[in-house]
């Protein structure tokens, strides 16, 4: 198994985060700490677990605002080229409040649009909802 993370540790809550899912990974797991990059080798893994795009998605626009999301979805057909088993984590941004300011809002709506990319790929899809597996695809 291949855990490919893409979470910074901007601030200290975010690394006490970043501390608590290293340790909740069973030891054999292999880890790729990769914030604004899918690219992993062919032969890695026959399983990868990429948690998450949200992070993912984050990262580029706070880097490269206008082609965060065009990296973003070619980060994805690139993974989803590979000989392997391949699970993604996102978060559903778009059922909660209206951000207010403008990049709070294009990364939402950003999100959306690369999480339904993202679906539209794979073969199966699932929605998680307090804890309860939903079925989408």
């Amino acid at each position: 198994m291949l855990y490919v993370a893409t979470a910074t540790a901007s601030d200290d809550e975010m690394a006490e985060r970043i501390a608590h899912h290293r340790a909740r990974r069973p030891g054999d797991w292999l880890t790729l700490e990769s914030p604004r990059s899918l690219t992993v080798p062919a032969d890695i893994a026959r399983t990868l677990l990429v948690e998450d795009l949200t992070l993912l998605l984050n990262n580029l626009m706070l880097d490269v605002p206008a082609e965060a999301e065009a990296r973003a979805r070619a980060e994805v057909d690139a993974l989803l080229t590979l000989p392997a088993n391949v699970v993604v984590v996102s978060n559903e941004v778009g059922m909660g409040l209206v951000p207010d300011t403008p990049l709070g809002r294009a990364f939402r709506d950003a999100l959306g649009r690369l999480n339904q990319h993202a679906a539209a790929a794979v073969s199966e899809a699932y929605f998680l909802v307090a804890g309860l597996p939903l079925r989408l695809k």
